[in-house]
């Protein structure tokens, strides 16, 4: 049996983000399914989870505009669930765990996972060109398969010019369905940001190529790949790709799109093909269903040793950021290395990520996006999960560390905006 703390708060009917009232609770928890360790013992080695801070984290996205915030931690077979606001402005209904929602750009590790089991299957090489697969398709021979999943192709990220306005871009394409190559020949009008292979530069066309891939190579549909590789193995029961379908089936949380006009209203984004990026952000899931697939993924359930040792070779990002295949490692502000993906989708910013043994994991979630607030106040839920309570301070010496870490985040955080149309700071 697993042990589940619950960490509770709402706030009122529309938008409304008056006071909250939070409770710890320690109830019983139904049996852990298959894909979760059950040991008690948190994690190895490391602090217990910070949830005073974690609910601070979730406050402090309401108090910038977020309707709702959310978040799970499961630790070794400890699951700590914590929820503010609303996930749906009209009924005022509370926000819970056990929403789904759009998970944005974690879809892209969802994708790098069924390219690199067809590797370890002898069904392609990465280091082969991608033309190679799919022949006359990219413009440079030299692009392989390692730089699409590593983000160093140079391939130009067609949302910098779909969203560059953002709500207008984003109804121009609620409803829409595009071919995977369609998107990419957007990428094409323009040239490539650099040679390949030369730096990092994330954008969503190398993982449309991605998923291009994976359907020439394997003859089916990615609803098939997801399903048969990830989603029935692991029992992620929440998780689903419905493309075009635009609806998300069941209980969840809706999404709401901040316009770039200040004091607008905000927008409910919930309803879209996400047509527009398919493998590169159409996964619907859980927070429950994440963790138990970072934590399956780095704990070798998924992929071969020598598979998950290159998603793990890292090109760096910034100072605290690096990227692999598919795949993002985060230096947090107490030395701790957690690996994992975000997402950004219309309505939704997700972090999603797990110790490096897969035994600590946490996603959390806001339902809104273009606010960049939001999603910086977000990334500290990383620290209150993996780094525990923050040290007593003993002096001015003993706490620039920590401050000058957060300067540096901040800093990098203004430069550094992924996901959707990174390329003119949309969030």
């Amino acid at each position: 049996m697993e042990k589940n703390q619950m960490v509770s708060g709402m706030v009122g009917r529309g938008t409304a983000l008056g006071a909250v009232l939070l409770s710890l609770l320690a109830v019983p928890a139904q049996a852990a399914s298959a894909a979760e360790s059950t040991p008690t013992a948190a994690a190895e080695g490391m602090p217990a989870p910070d949830l005073e801070g974690l609910r601070e984290v979730l406050r402090s996205a309401l108090a910038k505009g977020a309707p709702g915030a959310m978040a799970r931690i499961d630790d070794n077979g400890t699951v700590y669930k914590a929820a503010e606001g609303i996930a749906d402005r009209v009924t005022g209904r509370p926000i819970s765990t056990q929403d789904r929602f759009r998970v944005g750009s974690v879809s892209k590790s969802f994708s790098s996972v069924v390219l690199l089991q067809l590797v370890d299957e002898g069904r392609l090489d990465l280091d082969t060109s991608v033309n190679t697969y799919l022949p006359g398709l990219l413009p440079d021979d030299r692009i392989s398969v390692r730089h699409l999943l590593s983000h160093r192709s140079g391939l130009y990220d067609y949302t910098n010019d779909m969203f560059a306005q953002t709500v207008p871009g984003f109804e121009s394409v609620r409803n829409r369905v595009f071919t995977l190559k369609e998107l990419v020949d957007l990428s094409l009008a323009k040239p490539l940001n650099n040679q390949p292979g030369a730096a990092y530069s994330y954008s969503n066309t190398n993982f449309v190529v991605v998923g291009m891939l994976i359907e020439k190579l394997t003859g089916h549909t990615l609803s098939t790949e997801y399903r048969d590789r990830i989603i029935k193995p692991l029992k992620l029961r929440d998780t689903f790709y419905v493309h075009p379908d635009t609806a998300l089936p069941g209980r969840h949380t809706k999404g709401y799109l901040t316009p770039d006009e200040a004091g607008a209203p905000l927008v409910d984004s919930t309803r879209q093909t996400v047509s527009w990026a398919q493998s590169a952000g159409a996964v619907i899931s859980s927070t429950k269903n994440l963790d138990t697939f970072f934590s399956a993924l780095l704990g070798g359930k998924l992929l071969s040793a020598d598979r998950l040792a290159q998603m793990q070779q890292w090109t760096p990002v910034n100072s605290t950021q690096g990227y692999g295949l598919g795949l993002r490692r985060r230096d947090l502000s107490c030395g701790v290395s957690v690996y994992g993906h975000t997402g950004t989708v219309q309505g939704y910013y997700t972090y999603s990520f797990t110790s490096k043994d897969g035994k600590r994991s946490i996603t959390a979630v806001a339902n809104t996006s273009n606010n960049g607030d939001v999603l910086g106040i977000m990334a500290k839920t990383l620290d209150a999960a993996f780094c525990g309570k923050p040290a007593p301070a003993t002096g001015a010496r003993s706490a620039a560390p920590s401050q000058q870490h957060e300067k540096q985040h901040e800093k990098e955080h203004e430069k550094q905006y992924e996901d959707i149309a990174p390329g003119i700071a949309r969030d």
